[in-house]
């Protein structure tokens, strides 16, 4: 007999309607657990990250903490939570307490809205293996990202340090244009899906549909990931940007800034709580990832030719391996890719990523049209592909025409000053007598004697 915590439900999977229904203590139990998961996530996202990037790195990594060195991370955040905290005598101190909670905060609140599974039965209770979802539960993963900014920025401003206020304001800069670009990102699954619900556009993944292309009947796969690759290849571009992670780490570009926003803040609680947040952003963008491109928490094919895949409880490991997988992308990039220039990431992000998201959510958007009107005509087809092209020819002359003028600019000053150091006098300005032992020596003359 199956124990009744066990016990699988017969729907496939939540709806809306499923949601608000659920007994107090039910919703504590789930917010707990998401929140125990998410500082565990922490702890082995560390240890597997520097264990990775050691190995690709030809080391061993952490080795002496526990075996094979997965307590080190527990021993980092003991360290971190019992160091004395050290607060400069010159910041602002009711803000700068208060940035890193404004950091920490929204990343946790982001994870209330992904589904981990299909509605099963938890005590005696029939509930989602979600916490909750709303019609628009997408753009709530969007809004905390905004306000996770906001932590970001006064992290450095309360310093009172110019290189801690030049970390937040590349954060701001960064996350206003990457963010621009993954929420358009998202604009192609919103209109397949129909929807915003987290848990209905994992449902509309569960089987694929049928496109008429040219008066013939394709079949479509039910990922996301493959139907709408452009959309996916922007936003795992954008993800990087979002989380600050190479090749997208300006705001905390230690070469350039010591340290970034965090500068002022000593390895203690406070500092804790920006890579706790750091960490648990990359886990919700990944969650978010495998939301929208990649089924959810359903099985992947060939497990799901088995009958039970995707009941009961066995979709949460499906969930947590492809987040294990998204999460070890992360660091591959990290052990792989440099850190771009500041005027590269800008450009990409406002010059290459939302125009080429427009041109694509024009396609999709066309095609969407034709086929709920049933008109599918060659012509409209082709006309949209042209605008997309049109789009990225634009894009390329743009950027191409913006770097031949920074290297004229360039070219132009470096030959200014080769002439103005050749011909000191060719600026303008005044020139000291070249005649310095007579100058001083007249200069010497004129001072009293027993003057300093």
């Amino acid at each position: 007999m199956i124990p009744p915590l066990l016990a699988a439900a017969a729907a496939p999977g939540p709806t809306l309607a499923d949601f608000g229904k659920d007994p107090l203590w039910i919703s504590i139990i789930k917010a707990v657990f998401i929140f125990v998961f998410l500082m565990l996530g922490v702890l082995l996202g560390v240890w597997f990250e520097r264990k990775l990037i050691s190995r690709m790195q030809h080391r061993y990594g952490p080795n002496r903490a526990g075996k094979f060195g997965v307590l080190q991370s527990v021993a980092d955040g003991l360290k971190m939570g019992l160091k004395e905290d050290i607060t400069p005598r010159t910041v602002d101190k009711a803000v700068y307490i208060l940035a890193p909670i404004l950091v920490a905060v929204p990343a946790f609140l982001s994870f209330s809205v992904i589904p981990f599974g299909p509605v099963v039965s938890m005590f005696g209770v029939r509930t989602p293996l979600q916490l909750t979802d709303l019609p628009v539960a997408v753009l709530l993963v969007l809004a905390m990202a905004s306000i996770g900014v906001y932590g970001i920025v006064l992290a450095g401003w309360a310093s009172r340090s110019p290189y801690a206020i030049l970390g937040g304001l590349r954060s701001s800069a960064q996350v206003v244009s990457y963010e621009i670009a993954m929420g358009l990102s998202f604009v192609a699954v919103f209109l397949y899906a129909g929807t915003l619900s987290t848990s209905e556009i994992v449902a509309k993944q569960a089987t694929g549909g049928t496109v008429n292309l040219f008066g013939l009947t394709i079949s479509t796969p039910s990922w996301f990931a493959v139907l709408l690759i452009p959309s996916l290849l922007i936003y795992v571009v954008t993800m990087l940007g979002e989380t600050n992670r190479v090749p997208f780490d300006l705001p905390e570009g230690e070469g350039e800034l010591v340290g970034g926003f965090h500068t002022e803040y000593s390895s203690s609680l406070k500092f804790a709580m920006f890579m706790l947040a750091e960490y648990v952003n990359v886990f919700t963008v990944s969650a978010i990832s495998i939301t929208l491109f990649f089924g959810g928490w359903r099985a992947p094919w060939p497990i799901s030719i088995w009958d039970g895949a995707n009941q009961g409880w066995w979709p949460m490991l499906w969930f947590f391996i492809k987040l294990v997988l998204v999460f070890a992308f992360f660091v591959w990039v990290r052990a792989s890719l440099p850190r771009i220039r500041y005027d590269q990431l800008m450009n990409f992000g406002w010059k290459v990523l939302i125009p080429l998201n427009l041109g694509w959510i024009l396609l999709v958007a066309t095609m969407r049209a034709l086929r709920v009107s049933e008109n599918h005509g060659a012509v409209v087809y082709t006309v949209a592909a042209l605008v997309v092209v049109g789009v990225i020819v634009l894009v390329w002359r743009f950027t191409s025409v913006a770097d031949k003028a920074a290297e004229e600019k360039k070219a132009r000053v470096e030959e200014e000053f080769t002439r103005l150091r050749e011909e000191p006098t060719a600026g303008g300005f005044p020139v000291p007598p070249l005649d310095l032992p007579h100058y001083h020596g007249a200069a010497r003359k004129e001072v009293p004697s027993g003057s300093n």
